[in-house]
Formats: structure tokens, sequence, C-alpha cells
């Protein structure tokens, strides 16, 4: 693979998307095609319905799609998240059962890891896991589900074992969304959208043939998730510039639509990641309002560009393989969350008392204004900055971890989180 140059890769998706793209299918029939290139999630490998490419091959994947405007893979965490776990923890059954069925759009995934009780120390939940025949009966609630409105499929953590330790008692599970005792609310945010759900799940009922990882190997399977996770939301997502985006599953209601519907379309906020256009849209707001001379907002501008490069450079050496320090994507993810707050901070400077404004007829659109309410939230989901923090220290630096005797604890004996 190492052979294969960007710019064959570049002209190969240039002459598919030449050959295939008609904005009058729809989107399940355009997502079929995609996947069935391989170039719906190019990482992977080709017998899991890939092309075996490296990141940096990938990226050039991505952006090549971008550069024809073409609507992009599939949206969600299906993509991001269950398709790469699968693919490092299923069975070979699992891997044909999932992954297809998410590269073509067919479902749609959640994360059910978060609780009430156990966000920041997620080892400890008490959603259970009781095995019932060929079938485990799970009870408990979820909070901070993304897309959990829209999912068909979840990615659960459960408890299966109390009488190990935390960590070594709970298993990993895709765990059918459409079911009786499964309950999802939509939590409302400052911006007014519903990017989160709480999940409330009482006597619903999973397969033993579910169970990804095998048993009692949930907390290994879930650490693969948040690594991929913690890197993505670093990244800022990672998609091509110009990409169109729609919903997977069947419960959006997107899939029978054309899918030149959804060429200028981009799913989600957009506010929760700060790209290479907010130099140049702050910098134009600046000249628009006569302060590009103001030496604070000039160093504020300076100050995002670096932060900027510093990311992308970053990302650059993930991708690259040459992992020097092992803890890439949390550094990733808390230079994304600080970054995305300087940013909040330089466009209010600004655009000054246009800020407490709202609605697209405001200065910036409300763009400025959207993602100041929305800053606080990426400290917290994906783990908080806090976690992070910690799990850079011990596992990049090698500082000594936190006393206590969790790692030898039966669950049960536990004091649990109020």
């Amino acid at each position: 693979m190492a052979d294969i140059s960007a710019e064959h890769v570049r002209t190969e998706v240039s002459d598919w998307v030449a050959a295939h793209w008609n904005p009058e299918l729809t989107v399940a029939e355009w997502w079929k095609l995609l996947a069935a290139s391989g170039y719906a999630s190019s990482m992977l490998p080709e017998n899991l319905g890939g092309r075996g490419y490296p990141r940096h091959l990938a990226t050039v994947v991505s952006n090549a799609l971008g550069e024809h405007g073409v609507v992009g893979p599939p949206n969600g965490l299906g993509l991001m998240l269950a398709a790469p776990t699968i693919a490092a923890h299923g069975s070979p059954e699992q891997q044909a059962t999932y992954i297809p069925r998410i590269l073509d759009g067919t479902d749609s995934w959640c994360q059910l890891f978060s609780e009430p009780g156990a966000g920041s120390d997620l080892a400890g939940l008490g959603t259970r896991a009781e095995l019932d025949g060929d079938e485990y009966v799970i009870s408990g609630q979820k909070v901070w589900t993304s897309g959990g409105q829209i999912a068909n499929w979840g990615m659960l953590i459960a408890r299966t074992n109390v009488d190990a330790p935390k960590h070594q008692g709970i298993s990993y599970f895709a765990f059918p969304m459409d079911q009786p005792g499964v309950d999802v609310r939509p939590l409302r945010e400052m911006t007014g959208r519903a990017m989160f759900n709480e999940v409330f799940i009482d006597e619903a009922r999973v397969p033993v043939a579910n169970l990804i990882g095998g048993l009692n190997n949930g907390w290994a399977v879930a650490n693969t998730t948040l690594m991929v996770e913690r890197a993505s939301l670093g990244s800022g997502g990672g998609g091509g510039a110009g990409l169109g985006s729609a919903l997977p599953g069947p419960i959006a209601g997107q899939l029978e639509r054309p899918v030149g519907e959804f060429v200028a379309s981009r799913a989600g906020t957009g506010s929760g990641s700060v790209g290479g256009n907010t130099v140049k849209q702050y910098t134009k707001l600046a000249e628009q309002l006569g302060v590009l001379g103001d030496a604070t907002v000039r160093q504020g501008l300076a100050e995002l560009y670096t932060l900027g490069e510093v990311g992308r450079l970053n990302l650059t050496r993930a991708r690259s393989g040459q992992r020097t320090t092992g803890v890439e994507g949390n550094l990733a993810k808390l230079l994304g969350t600080h970054t995305l707050r300087r940013a909040r901070e330089v466009g209010n400077h600004i655009i000054g008392a246009q800020g407490m404004l709202w609605g697209p007829d405001t200065l910036s659109k409300g763009s400025v204004q959207e993602m100041t309410v929305f800053s606080p939230g990426p400290a917290i989901y994906g783990g908080t900055d806090q976690i992070q923090k910690n799990i850079v220290s011990e596992r990049g630096l090698g500082l000594p971890k936190e006393p206590g005797d969790f790692r030898t604890t039966p669950y049960r004996e536990l004091p649990k989180n109020g």
C-alpha cells in the first residue's frame, strides 16, 4: 500500500465519481455504490468493505469526494465509532452482519456509555445485563446519547458481573434500540437544538450473539471506541470540505429521498469545531467593523491560526502512524476544546455587543453566538478535559495513578456515585 501515491488515489476517486454520481439517485442507492467502491470507509481492510488505506490516503479520498461536492459516506456514530470497533473486536459473523449495513447507511447507531452517576468515572456504570437463556435482560439509564432519537442500534456497555472489579465486569453489546423497554428522550441544549438524549432501558433484551469482544471484556472494547472518538473529535470530524451530508438509518427518513437534495447540506450544528475558514471569517468581520488594526484582535487571530496549524500537524503525525506518545487522540481533543474556547472569545471580542443578539440576521449570521452557547459541551462529551488530562499524565507521562483499591475490590462492595 505504501507505493500508492496520493495523486493516484485522487485521480482514481475523481474517475469513480465521474462514472457513478447522479443526483437523481436515492440516498440509499448512492450509499450502496459508495460502500461497494470501498470509499465509504477506506481505512477498513478490503475484506471488511474498505480499501486498507493508511490515514493519509483516507484523507485524500475524503478531500477528493469533497472537491466534487457529492454527498459523503453515512454521517454518524456507526461509521465513526461502531464500524472500527467491530472491525477490531467483532467475530467474523458480527463483522459480516453489522459493518456492511453501516457502510451503506442502512442502520444508524448511537453510543450508550455514560450514565447519570457514571460519566467521568465510566467504569462505575450501573446498567445491568442479566443472562436469561440465550438473551441478556438489560435495565438501567444512559445519558448524553448523541443521535439516540434516530438510532436503530446502540453500542451498549453494561455490567455482567458485580462480583468482579469494576473494570472487569463490563460487557459490550450491539443493542437493538427499536424494542419495548427502550425510551429515548431528547435533551434540549442552550442552542435550542437537541444533539443529546437520555435513554431509559427497562428489561429490554439483547441476544447473546450480540456480545462483542467476549464476556466481561467490555472495558477493553469500549476503550477502542473511546480512542477513535477522541481522535475524531479533536480533528473536527475529519470530513472533506464540500461534502454534502445525510442521515443514515430508517428512522431519520432520508434514505429514499434524492441524494441531490443533500449536496449543500452539512448535518449537525457546525459549532463544535473550529476549521480553517474560521480565521478567514473573523478577519472579514474585523475588516467590516474597522477593528482589524486592533493589536488584541490581530493577536487573537494569529493565535487561532497557530492553534489550527498545531492541530493539523498533530493530526498529520497521528495519521502517519508515528505514535510517539500513545495519547495523540487525547491531546487532539484537549487542543480542540481549547481552540474552540479561544475562538469563542476572539469572535466575541471582534463583534462586541452584537454577541448578545441571536439569529441569522445578526453580524456573523449568528455563528459566533451559537459557538458561544455551544462551547461548554465539547469539553464535557467524549470524556471531560479533566479525564483527558488524567489519561495523558498516567499513560503518556507515566505519572502515578490515583490511590485506591478499585482494581481489586468487587464492584458490589465499592461506594456508588450519588
